[in-house]
């Protein structure tokens, strides 16, 4: 029976939550996830959860924040300038923007703090500082991606 390696290619179907049961993700009422393992498409513990597995197999592991989306990271969290706020903006504490960094790449911030001249933004992955419980079923083994080699 074909079971999992590094560097195929599979089809998974997952319920992801925190330790708390909050579901925080699933794949249900969707295609499976489709991706290559090792390729760092997915976190780690999720790749290394299906190592081993065989299509049909059903398993539940518990990822720690290592292998996870890692710790919360205090440099991750800044305070901008109110007024630099278009005018017809309020922030309010939840509130889910996007910042563009010098290099024009677009990062998700979440509002976590209000102050008088400041707002407090939170640019970490809202999965930073979390451990996290996926349910897992291996549908399908695609294989491994295959190689064209030109003479």
């Amino acid at each position: 029976m074909q079971q999992v390696k590094t560097g195929d290619t599979v089809k998974v179907h997952y319920h992801g939550r925190l330790t708390d049961g909050t579901v925080f993700d699933s794949s249900e009422g969707r295609e499976p996830l489709e991706f290559e393992v090792g390729s760092g498409m997915v976190i780690k513990g999720f790749d290394s959860g299906l190592m081993g597995m065989a299509i049909g197999d059903k398993k539940t592991v518990e990822i720690a924040v290592e292998e996870a989306y890692g710790p919360k990271d205090p440099e991750m969290v800044m305070e901008f300038p109110i007024d630099r706020f278009p005018p017809d903006v309020k922030p309010e504490i939840g509130m889910q923007l996007n910042m563009t960094n010098n290099q024009g790449q677009h990062i998700p911030v979440v509002i976590v703090d209000v102050k008088e001249d400041a707002v407090v933004l939170d640019a970490n992955h809202p999965l930073a500082g979390e451990d996290l419980i996926f349910d897992l079923e291996l549908v399908e083994i695609v294989g491994p991606k295959s190689m064209i080699i030109m003479p």
